[in-house]
């Protein structure tokens, strides 16, 4: 098969959340243990650091992967959803895994897919820890893909566990108050491994703590820590939040050695290194035009408000969603001297712009609607002026169409 064909099987044949949602949630992780085994055990092979949370989990493994970089190391980074191409979730030292091995591995192990019926997520997790291993990483930066305690990445033993900011997101599966989406999240806590929590929190702490002292784990709450005001090469001062998280997973780190040189440098040059995108990514001047990936409650305040520090004449907002949101609820977040442009993500889940504009409409949020992310999109530009600001947000799907 070629690449296309390859990634039209996978995406066809295997179920995979951001297409399916709840139905594609794997409560289990004996498909992906049996799977590690049929391949060798390659998650034994490498080093590893674990990354989960609500928000900022893929920013702080893009940075903590950027500064050991800088550091010379060779750094696998898994990571999910992709944006414009499957082969973002897999790379190392900010190389995408190339087309021809992603073809071989699925070619190579097809048969023990269908007899096993596999999940996407399981089989391009298998992918990545094959990959690292045989490219003989000093490290892999691992972030989770949902969750936490059921997640196929969930069958390592890390150098360190970091656990971002804790939100309401995904309620239906991990639960519906702070303290049941932190515990599913403290499920990557293993023995004797050290964990580092980025942001304290009264509700979420106490799971945490017990976690850890029930794996006799080394327990730190990074908002304790000095923190030192770094240049960080992702836009928005919201990132700063992630910092402290990344920098103590750093100084926890054994083994490895990491100079202040390396630190300034791994974070300000984060995108070169990493090829992150969609983090308050810049993609137009005159008018400028911002996308961000945010796309539950708590991540699309940070960005909102990131939005309100802009000096521009008139904003305009492109925005779409996913079902299964609380609509209602995030839009109170979003400002009322805006022009609106309603659209739905070509996405099994999109939610209808008719839908969204309804909902929105209700508070006084006037806009228009679209079927297609790319119309909304051309429309705002046609319509902005040099001196505006356009942003596009409200889900990694819409965002991915725009770039």
């Amino acid at each position: 098969m070629t690449y296309k064909e390859t990634l039209d099987w996978m995406f066809a044949q295997l179920p995979m959340y951001q297409n399916k949602g709840k139905s594609a949630f794997n409560s289990k992780l004996d498909g992906i243990t049996s799977f590690a085994e049929h391949l060798g055990a390659p998650q034994t092979k490498f080093k590893s650091i674990h990354v989960a949370g609500t928000n900022g989990k893929g920013s702080s493994s893009h940075l903590l992967a950027s500064v050991l970089q800088e550091a010379g190391y060779k750094v696998g980074l898994y990571t999910s959803p992709h944006l414009k191409d499957f082969r973002e979730r897999i790379r190392i030292n900010g190389k995408k895994i190339e087309k021809n091995q992603v073809v071989d591995f699925i070619a190579d192990n097809k048969p023990f897919f269908t007899a096993n019926k596999l999940s996407f997520f399981e089989m391009t997790v298998g992918m990545a820890f094959s990959y690292f291993a045989a490219q003989e990483v000093d490290i892999a930066i691992i972030e989770v893909g949902l969750g936490g305690r059921l997640d196929s990445t969930n069958i390592i033993t890390p150098e360190v566990s970091l656990i971002t900011n804790i939100s309401l997101d995904h309620t239906d599966m991990l639960g519906d108050t702070l303290a049941k989406i932190a515990e599913e999240k403290a499920g990557i806590i293993k023995p004797n491994v050290p964990v580092i929590i980025s942001e304290f929190n009264e509700e979420t702490a106490p799971v945490f703590k017990t976690m850890a002292q029930q794996n006799n784990s080394e327990i730190k709450f990074a908002e304790d820590s000095k923190y030192t005001d770094y240049e960080i090469g992702l836009l928005g001062s919201y990132q700063k939040k992630n910092i402290k998280g990344v920098l103590a997973t750093l100084s926890t780190l054994s083994g490895f050695k990491v100079t202040e040189s390396n630190i300034v440098k791994g974070l300000k040059h984060v995108v070169e290194n990493t090829q992150l995108m969609g983090r308050w990514q810049q993609i137009g001047l005159d008018p400028t035009i911002i996308c961000d990936t945010a796309h539950n409650k708590e991540g699309i305040s940070l960005v909102i408000n990131q939005v309100k520090k802009q000096k521009f004449k008139d904003l305009h907002i492109v925005v779409g969603f996913v079902k299964g949101k609380d609509v209602s609820e995030i839009s109170a977040l979003f400002p009322k001297d805006a022009t609106y442009y309603y659209c739905k993500p070509k996405n099994f889940r999109g939610l209808d712009e008719k839908d969204l504009e309804r909902v929105f409409s209700e508070i006084g949020l006037v806009g228009s609607v679209y079927d297609s992310v790319n119309k909304a999109f051309m429309a705002a530009k046609k319509r902005a002026k040099k001196n505006d600001f356009i942003f596009v947000g409200g889900s990694n799907f819409v965002v991915a169409e725009v770039l």
